[in-house]
């Protein structure tokens, strides 16, 4: 298995302006009591949310493009911003191009919201919970819970002079190394040769890993993994991802014919709902089988942490309940043995949200020298991934440094915002 194992980062980088102490800049320090859920601000008074705003937006691409299952011609996000009675605000993202769907379910979650105590992120994602789980266990409604959770945990950040990491306890680790997605297919001749040249540009780009789009066949699948690791080399990592493609017969066939080209992961072999097929493949192949990307909650992810279908389990924070929830599955998945590295598809707001839970994701197993944890990093066309936050996050010879800054770290380009979003 090669799931890059290149450093042991320092847990705190070096000239980090927190230290050793939490102080932050509105003069709170460990010292003051303040008993918890109390969270105030300056006034004495709660922080109370005074609104709830969404942002859809959408752009076409240059060039559709498809994964096993759809083409895509367009990118679309939906963006949530929850205002504080003071101004001050927070951003999150929902995963997924159903944008206007989500957009529906905030609508719906907003009244349970509005003049609440945006600090109390906990109990604000089990009031939303409970006012949809009747109707809405997994999928739009979750999405929506995601985005709304995240941007009060940016919020929150905000008005404590936090970063999210710090919030939670963080960090353990203070930069992550990056793996690049993409390897998408196109409607141009030669899609092979397409494909090998982008393996190459990741390489020069510098990233050691990268991700191979399957499920377009299974001979047509094993000859693009061996004409990639051919071209690269044996020094790069390779993961595969069959967006559900195959039943668990198809897979393991599959699987079986890379194995020997040291695959670092098989994500998504089988459909999300096909819990035993998942099993079925774990137990026939020496590959690691990673998926949850279309999986929510903790009870989502309860059966197929105990019923042992995973070796990598991938939440994506922006879909399976924000942050607050994808931090109690990392937790649980740890004490199955099964590591966390989150899946991420998304804006620049999702990917700093994903780094600021990459930030506090627990070491699977503990050493002295541990296996860390992993950014997915999309690198297929996007119009504006980065054109909505003001510093762009981009990784520096494969790797990307964790945001220090409050909340997510990250400063939203209102224009930006403005120039993306449709009616």
């Amino acid at each position: 298995m090669r799931i890059p194992e290149l450093v042991n980062v320092p847990s705190r980088a070096k000239g980090s302006r927190w230290g050793m102490s939490i102080a932050t800049g509105n003069g709170y320090k460990p010292s003051e009591q303040i008993p918890l859920g109390k969270r105030t601000t300056d006034e004495g008074l709660p922080m109370k949310i005074a609104e709830i705003r969404t942002y859809l937006m959408d752009a076409p691409l240059e060039r559709p493009f498809a994964y096993s299952q759809a083409w895509f011609d367009r990118r679309a996000a939906l963006l949530v911003e929850v205002v504080a009675e003071d101004g001050l605000s927070g951003w999150g993202e929902c995963f997924g191009p159903m944008t206007r769907a989500v957009a529906g379910a905030v609508e719906f979650l907003k009244p349970a919201l509005v003049g609440q105590d945006a600090m109390a992120t906990e109990a604000l994602w089990q009031a939303m919970y409970n006012r949809t789980r009747d109707h809405g266990q997994k999928g739009v409604a979750i999405e929506a819970l995601s985005g709304i959770d995240i941007a009060l945990w940016d919020l929150k950040g905000k008005a404590l002079d936090l970063p999210i990491h710090r919030l939670m306890g963080g960090p353990l680790r203070s930069r992550v190394q990056a793996y690049a997605t993409g390897f998408y297919r196109t409607r141009d001749p030669n899609q092979r040769d397409r494909l090998v040249a982008e393996a190459e540009r990741h390489v020069a780009d510098g990233y050691a890993a990268f991700k191979l789009k399957l499920g377009f066949g299974v001979a047509d699948d094993i000859g693009l993994c061996e004409a990639v690791r051919k071209r690269v080399g044996d020094k790069v990592a390779i993961m595969v991802d069959a967006n559900h493609a195959y039943d668990a017969t198809a897979a393991i066939r599959l699987g079986r014919a890379i194995e020997r080209l040291d695959i670092g992961w098989f994500e998504e072999p089988v459909p999300p709902e096909d819990v035993e097929g998942y099993r079925q493949v774990k137990s026939a192949l020496a590959i690691p089988i990673a998926g949850g990307e279309a999986e929510f909650t903790r009870w989502g992810f309860r059966r197929l942490l105990a019923e042992r279908a995973l070796d990598v389990a991938q939440p994506d924070t922006c879909a399976v309940g924000g942050i607050s929830e994808c931090k109690k599955i990392a937790d649980m998945a740890s004490a199955f043995g099964v590591r966390t590295i989150p899946h991420c598809w998304g804006s620049g707001v999702a990917v700093a949200t994903a780094l600021q839970m990459l930030a506090v994701i627990p070491h699977t197993p503990p050493a002295l020298q541990p296996i860390e944890p992993l950014l997915e990093f999309d690198r297929s066309e996007h119009p504006y991934r980065m054109a909505v936050v003001k510093s762009p996050i981009v990784p520096r010879d494969g790797w990307v440094d964790i945001p220090t800054g409050p909340g997510l770290g990250i400063e939203i380009d209102r224009d930006a915002v403005r120039r993306y979003s449709v009616a």
